[in-house]
């Protein structure tokens, strides 16, 4: 499988009530494509049934809107996809940077023709971490890059992988790029193509930290590790769920 610079790379930006968000993420798109010289690429946002502004926001920084009514990540993720063009997909979290070292390394991963698909490292901007929220994310970071999974602020993937493998699990509310990436790694596999887990940071929002203790959020990781609670969005509440804070 072969890809050309010239082939168009569609980024995928799902959103829910993110009008403080999806003008930076549209931004570090397009800087960061600019910056690696991307001929052809488009930015298409999924608008998942906001009350706020955030499809008008998003338009207004250039983006394409699409709109998904269902409040699911998974769907958004999906509609978004399937809303775009391009034969490389990269999905960015709304509350991410997109920054051009870690375009450029994505570029790279595609043009070498052995690459499914991957992520990139997570890193938390603008708080400074407690040992739990620290040891979490550098705990995730080891796993990804060991176990070859992507957390979905950042995921890329051929679109052919996400089309025959049905891309992200709609049947679940929480933990869908998990999925996707063991069974992407399959499909990669048969064909002789790696998942590649980056070893650069894509950086975002610790919003999570504000707004949640950390026993709210232990008690989430419970929940969802019991089975069946992930098919359902009440006990996925940490994901949909918006508390305002100052940092948004």
């Amino acid at each position: 499988m072969a890809f050309s610079g010239a082939m168009q790379t569609s980024f995928l930006i799902p959103a829910f009530n993110e009008e403080k968000f999806v003008a930076r993420a549209v931004g570090s798109v397009q800087r960061s494509a600019a910056g690696c010289g991307l001929a052809a690429w488009e930015v298409i946002v999924c608008d998942n049934a906001s009350t706020d502004r955030t499809a008008a926001v998003a338009c207004e920084a250039g983006a394409t809107v699409v709109q998904e009514a269902h409040r699911q990540i998974a769907r958004a993720r999906n509609a978004a996809a399937a809303a775009s063009s391009g034969r490389r997909l990269i999905w960015l979290d709304a509350d991410a940077i997109l920054t051009p070292e870690v375009l450029a390394s994505t570029v790279q991963a595609f043009d070498s023709g052995r690459v499914c698909g991957g992520g990139a490292h997570v890193v938390l901007e603008g708080v400074e971490l407690d040992w739990f929220s620290r040891s979490a994310m550098n705990s995730w970071n080891w796993v990804a890059r060991n176990f070859r999974l992507a957390a979905g602020s950042y995921f890329f993937a051929v679109r052919e992988g996400w089309e025959q493998t049905g891309g992200f699990d709609e049947s679940v509310y929480a933990g869908e790029e998990l999925g996707f990436a063991l069974s992407l790694k399959k499909w990669g596999r048969a064909r002789g193509l790696e998942f590649r887990v980056l070893p650069h940071a894509v950086p975002s929002s610790a919003r999570k930290i504000r707004q949640y203790t950390f026993f709210e959020t232990f008690r989430q990781v419970l929940l969802c590790a019991w089975p069946g609670n992930r098919a359902r969005r009440d006990r996925c509440a940490y994901w949909y769920e918006r508390r305002e804070t100052s940092g948004g």
